[in-house]
Order: C-alpha cells, then structure tokens, then sequence
C-alpha cells in the first residue's frame, strides 16, 4: 500500500527533513530509548565472515558517503572482530567495484575501524548489478571459503543504473545473508529486492546505527549468533519507512497560443502546463528488535533516588542530598562526629504550615542521612512561636526509627516570632537532660540548629550572646534575606547556612553536617598536601580599589596555609586582556616569601576573560613542569567580577576533567545559571554582595579547601606524564609510558643513535605518590609546553 504527502514545490529543499523520520517505529519514548539501549550493547561472537557492499557513487555524495563509513564503523562495535570470530571485510561500488581490504586484513575492531575511516570517496554511476557480479565471480575476498555463514551487508540509496534483481537473487542462492541498508533518501523497493527474506527483517536505515545494530544482531540471533542475554526477547513493531520522489503534476490550463492552417494566423486555446513536485511515499512495514527488560523497571533505588538505565542489566542511582551510603542510595552514616545537638524550628505563623512542613522533611531527611544505630550523636527537637516547647529532648531516642516518628508528630502552631526568647530559653533548657546538666562533667559539645524564615519581632543579639557564653555553638539556617540576622545570631559568617529558594534547603545538608562536625573537629590543613592556584580578575571591570580588596584576600587566606615544597604549594594568576602568572607553584617555598610578593601583584586593566585565564591556568600553571606535583589535590580559586564569564565553562570542565576542582568566588550581580556552569555544583560557588564582604567569606572558603585537600587523589589527573607520555595506574604507585622520551616522566628525548629502549618504565621505576619522593620531577626540563 502506498500513498503520497505533498511536501511543497520544485524548491523543497531536502536537508530540513529530519533523517530519522525516513524511517519510523511506532513505539512509544520508552520502548524506543529500550531497543537503542540494546543496541548500543549487541555483541555477535559467532564465526561469521561479513562483507559490507559501500555505495560510493554520485547520487549519494561525499556527505551521505562519509555517514555511510560511519554507520559501518558503529556496526563493527555489534561485531566480535577476531581471526576465530567476525571477520570484515568491504568493497566500495560506484561505475565499478573496488576493494578496500579483505576479509583477513584487519583482525581486530580498532584496525579495521581506522581503515573505513580512512576510505576516499570515489564518486561516479550507482552499478548495483555490476558489484553483486563481481562478488558471484570472486567470493567474498580473503573470507574462509563458506566454511562459516557469509553476511554481505549493501549499504546504498537504492537507485541502481542497472537491473539488480538477478544478480541479488544468484547471491542469496549461494546461502549469502543479504541485509540491505539505506542512506540518504532510499528507494525502499530496490533495497527489498536486493535482501534476503524476510525483508522486513533484512532492511535497515543508516541513519541510526543503534537502531540497525539492534535489527541486524536480532535478525542473526539464533541462527548465527548467541541467543540474547536472559529476559531479552525479539519482538515485532509496526513501522513506516519513506521515499523522497519527484512527480509530475498537474497545475492548470492556461491560455496558450497555437498555429492554425491559414497563414500568418494563430489561435488562442487552453493548454496544460505541469510542475514538478518532491514528494514522499510511505510504505507501511514492520520491524522486528531486540527488548531487553529495563534494569529501572524493579525501581531499585531507595528514599527518592532517581535510577538511570546504563544498558543491559545495569544501572547507577542519582541519591538525594544525605543519601548514598550504598548503590541503592541507603542512607549516609556519615556524621561520625560526638555532639549534642538541638533543632530549634520556627513554627510562627509567618512560616506558615507549608513551611513548617518543609522543615520537617528536611530534619527527616538530614537524620536519616547521619544517623546510624551507633550513632555518637545525641538529637533534640524545639519548636517557637510566641513561646517555647521541647517536644523531643536532647537524647531522648536512641534510634533513628523512633526520631523520625516523634518528628511526625510535631504540629503546626502559628503565632508570633519570638527568636530572641527562644533562643534564651534553649540556653537555659534545651539541654538539662544531658548529662553535663546533671554535675557530671564532659567536653561534648552542645549545638543549637535554628530553622527559620521570617524576621525576628524581639531582638536576638543579646539573646544569642547569653547562648554563646552559655558555651553553645550556634548554626543558623535560613531564606537569603534573613542572612543579616542568622550572623547577629551566630557572631560568625561561617556558621550561617542560607538558601536561595525552598528546594535549595535539601542541597544545604551537607553544609550542615560540616558545620555541625566541625564543632568536634575544628583541625585545618596544615598538614594536608595540596597544589593551590589563586586566579584573581585585575581587569577594568573591577576597578583599582576592588583590585586592593581581592589582593588583601589572597594575601589572608594564604596565611592559613603552610607554604613549602611538602604542604601546600601556591601559584597566582591575574588576567586583564591577558593572564600573566605572578609566581608559580614552585617559585616560593615560604609563608613570608609568598605574601610579600602578593603585596606586589600590579593592578592591569582592561577587558577580562575568566575562559581564558583558567585555559592559562590549565596549560601554563597546573604542570608537573611548573611545580604541580603528582598525587596531590590541585585547588583553583577563581575570583571575578563576573564578567568575561561566558567563555569559562569550558575550560573549567577541562580542569575538573583532569581532577583539578575549580572554586568560583563572584562579587556583584551576576547570572546564577552562568556562574553554575563554571563551577559544576552550588557546592563550589561563591557569590558575594560586595568586595568589603569578602573578608566574612574567607573562614568559609579556607575550610572548603582544606576539605577537598583530604580527598581521594587520582595519581593519573592531571596527566604527570610529559610529551605526549600515558600515565598507567598501579597499586599506589604510577609509570609512565614514553614514545621517543625517557625518564619517570618522559622528560628526556631519546637522542639518535642510542641504542633502542622500551619506552614503558620497568616495575622498579613506578613512581610513588608521597610529596617528598616526587619532589625532584618538579624541576623537569621544559621540552614541552603541556604535559
């Protein structure tokens, strides 16, 4: 069955239909994204010779030809290329045949996609008939004399110059399996011809290889292949594939003048004229794909995780914020800290009930993301309107079950806010039922939580003051405008947790678990090693007084760091119209030397490019030839503006790819959406109201460096491997792999004449990940300008 949708006149332009909707399953979203799944993961280990059949001529152009070389590489990944298996071989057909390479050239997967990729287009007349010929003559070349199953695989538009239909049926006789591919805009009843039967399952479109990868194996599965992986079956889907044609149509009759039988006389008289049309033919068919069951499908994430399909049978979980502590996204037992710790909720009415909702959720979700069976922490629970309640005290539960239904039960209560007599009222009470109130004498520290979002109607500073001299260690969560207010609260920046909208509450809690641990645990990083890179906007848009405010914050927050060659090593970078590094990582090996040279940094001027400045940072600064050291945390702290953003969340991806954590500091209004690109999470960004607010800032910052200086550390990121040299990982240890270099890290050429030497380091030259031992490579010489 036929029929014909009007696309337009003699100037439809072909290149705007989308390619895949040549051919269609109809199947809804789910069921597509299945079958695509599977055919990303088909693998064909039988013994099988395939040969593909390359239409390379003119009316498929160079353009169509180079999708045609790419759909046969991405069907090579269905194949399990090797001399005992899958054999590949290809022929390219135009006005005449010509082999590329045989079927025993190339003998693994990697060879013989290198060689399609490196296939000419040849161009000329499509001679379907004359290639299918000359494989009845030569067989398929260097294949294993029908021995094992042939699959000869036509990839063509279908538009032979010549009859096929022969030549394809003297090939099927021979027992060749004939799949027929088309590309560009096929004509589908040259390609059935050209097919084994059944066509519905020998007929494919190039343009998604996934989807042809999933028909072909499913085709082959059970008479060639191994039968599918368990749970996966074969089924059949209707389908609809089309043609692009050109037809004559009929656009009137207008008056046209013809010649009559008197001389010198015409007549006037109505004639046809016609106009060409593009059109495309559909033809109804079906499909028959592979479905495997969707690993999602058993909803194996727990506690709102969100479970994401990697293929066959595999899966990874997205956990919420305080979950994670397995695949399945249990809850993290992360808390480790011993404190006693009391909630103080706002429950007024200018909270209102949904509000006061959320802070139930997010004391649920925080408590069973720390809270473990042995957990050393002891919770309580206040809620304050006009007055004060402690409905679950201090340590009254043991366990995380019980918590959570008594923090079920807590009511809404409206009223006023009186955060000032709550907070004296917990200072007094919140606490009595642990055992420092009843003369028994410990060192636990006592923390108060304050969840609120509305404005105080009674003051809080001298409240918050009693409480702190009560020996209480406040923390103050908050909505952004109430910012001013927590600090009056808390007396310290640092303490003060707020959020820019009601879901941002959720991504606060594992800032909360740092704030509250950080009580039992106050250590900096003194003794941590880490490669610490200051970039600092110098450009017009900042403005010379500003420049003095960011110069006077590198300057202060290095002095929480103990600089020489086994701690932490320092590097700053400044940018106007280009970025200069000041000193690199290993130019100072001292406190004193390093401050006195940032008391000099210049003032630049000029338009500022942060893109440009971290691209500086990863090619000119963070190399194991400038100082950066293998198997050290590498920090970059980016101060800015903001302006010259839009060219940073490139390169700042660079250098997280290469395990280098970029940290965005942004002081001014600034597009949150731009700024999250460059710094990859809200976790790493900063954005500060005003350049005099930075110092508030600084304790923050410090501690979040220091906490991604006790991070894991992959020895191979970045690469300390010089001139093109290929880091290998091993058991605490790394070697690098050399072409043409030598040395621990390839930094010596191979000079002419030397006597061959393997270019893979020996066992006994692996490279040990401690500071000291990888102190000498720091002064490599520079042959190359990265790593």
């Amino acid at each position: 069955r036929q029929f014909l949708v009007l696309m337009g006149d003699c100037l439809f332009d072909p290149i705007v239909l989308l390619v895949w909707g040549i051919q269609e399953i109809h199947a809804d979203q789910e069921m597509t994204s299945k079958i695509s799944a599977a055919g990303q993961l088909m693998q064909c280990s039988a013994s099988l010779d395939v040969l593909f059949l390359l239409d390379g001529s003119y009316s498929i152009g160079k353009g169509s030809f180079e999708r045609s070389k790419h759909f046969a590489s991405k069907l090579c990944d269905a194949l399990d290329i090797h001399p005992d298996r899958v054999r590949v071989g290809l022929i390219q057909f135009s006005s005449t045949p010509h082999l590329e390479f045989p079927l025993d050239s190339y003998l693994t997967k990697q060879e013989v996609k290198e060689r399609i990729d490196r296939i000419a287009f040849r161009g000329g007349s499509t001679e379907t008939g004359r290639a299918l010929k000359y494989i009845l003559r030569k067989g398929f070349p260097g294949g294993r004399n029908s021995s094992v199953p042939e699959v000869l695989i036509i990839i063509s538009d279908g538009k032979s110059q010549g009859s096929t239909a022969m030549p394809a049926m003297q090939v099927k006789d021979r027992h060749v399996t004939v799949f027929a591919v088309g590309i560009k805009f096929p004509r589908w009843e040259e390609l059935h011809t050209l097919a084994s039967e059944p066509t519905e399952q020998h007929v494919f479109f190039a343009g998604d290889a996934d989807d042809a990868a999933n028909g072909l194996y499913s085709t082959l599965t059970g008479s060639v292949c191994s039968a599918t992986a368990p749970g996966c079956r074969v089924e059949s889907h209707p389908c609809e594939r089309s043609t692009l044609e050109t037809v004559k149509e009929l656009a009137g009759n207008y008056v046209c003048w013809k010649g009559s039988k008197q001389p010198n006389a015409v007549r006037a008289s109505l004639c046809p004229f016609y106009r060409w049309k593009r059109v495309l033919i559909k033809h109804p068919s079906r499909c028959f794909r592979t479905v495997c069951p969707d690993p999602c499908d058993s909803q194996p994430c727990q506690n709102g995780g969100t479970c994401i399909p990697e293929g066959l049978g595999k899966y990874h979980c997205l956990c919420p914020v305080g979950y994670g502590g397995d695949i399945h996204c249990a809850p993290k037992l992360s808390l480790e800290c011993s404190v006693d710790l009391l909630f103080l909720v706002d429950s007024s009415s200018a909270v209102t009930l949904e509000g006061f909702l959320r802070y139930k959720a997010f004391l649920k979700r925080f408590l069973q993301g720390v809270m473990g069976q042995d957990s050393p922490m002891n919770v309580g629970v206040a809620q304050y309107d006009n007055s004060v309640r402690i409905p679950i005290e201090v340590g009254q539960h043991k366990d995380a079950l019980s918590l959570m239904k008594s923090i079920d039960a807590l009511n809404f209560s409206g009223g006023g806010t009186l955060t000032g007599r709550a907070l004296q009222y917990v200072a007094q009470h919140g606490f009595s039922s642990t055992p420092a109130f009843a003369d028994v004498q410990d060192d636990i520290p006592r923390v108060v939580v304050l969840l609120t979002d509305s404005k105080s109607q009674d003051p809080v500073a001298e409240a918050a003051k009693y409480a702190r001299d009560r020996d209480l260690f406040l923390i103050g969560v908050g909505s952004s405008f109430m910012r001013a207010e927590l600090i009056q609260v808390t007396g310290n920046l640092k303490q003060t947790i707020v959020y820019s909208d009601p879901q941002d509450l959720f991504n606060r809690i594992p800032e909360l678990q740092r704030r509250i641990c950080s009580v039992d645990n106050p250590g900096g990083c003194q003794a941590q090693s880490l490669d610490l890179a200051f970039v600092m906007d110098a450009s017009s848009r900042v403005g010379l007084e500003n420049f003095l405010w960011l110069r006077a914050f590198v300057r202060s927050s290095c002095s929480h760091f103990s600089i020489n060659r086994d701690v932490t090593q320092v590097a700053l970078v400044i940018y106007g119209s280009r970025a200069y590094t000041v000193f690199a990582l290993d130019t100072y090996t001292s406190n004193s030397a390093a401050l006195q040279a940032i008391d000099q940094v210049p003032f630049l001027g000029g338009s500022g490019s942060a893109g440009s400045a971290l691209l500086h940072v990863y090619s000119d600064v963070m190399t194991v030839q400038k100082g950066a050291r293998p198997g050290v945390n590498k920090v970059v702290v980016l101060l800015t503006s903001g302006g010259g953003m839009e060219d940073a969340a490139a390169p700042a991806q660079q250098l997280r790819h290469n395990g280098i954590l970029v940290f965005v500091v942004v002081i001014g209004d600034v597009q949150r959406d731009t700024l999250l690109r460059v710094a990859g999470s809200p976790s790493y960004l900063v954005h500060i109201s005003s350049y005099e607010d930075l110092q508030y800032y600084q304790d923050l910052i410090v501690e979040r460096i220091c906490e991604e200086a006790k991070s894991p550390v992959n020895l191979c990121k970045p690469n300390p491997c010089m001139n093109q040299g290929v880091c290998i990982l091993g058991p605490g240890s790394y070697r690098c792999e050399c072409h043409g270099w030598e040395g621990p890290h390839c930094e010596s050429r191979v000079l002419r004449g030397d006597s061959p030497r393997s270019p893979v380091l020996p066992p006994h030259s692996h490279v040990q990940w401690t500071p000291r031992a990888l102190q000498p490579f720091s002064r490599a010489p520079r042959h190359t300008r990265r790593l």
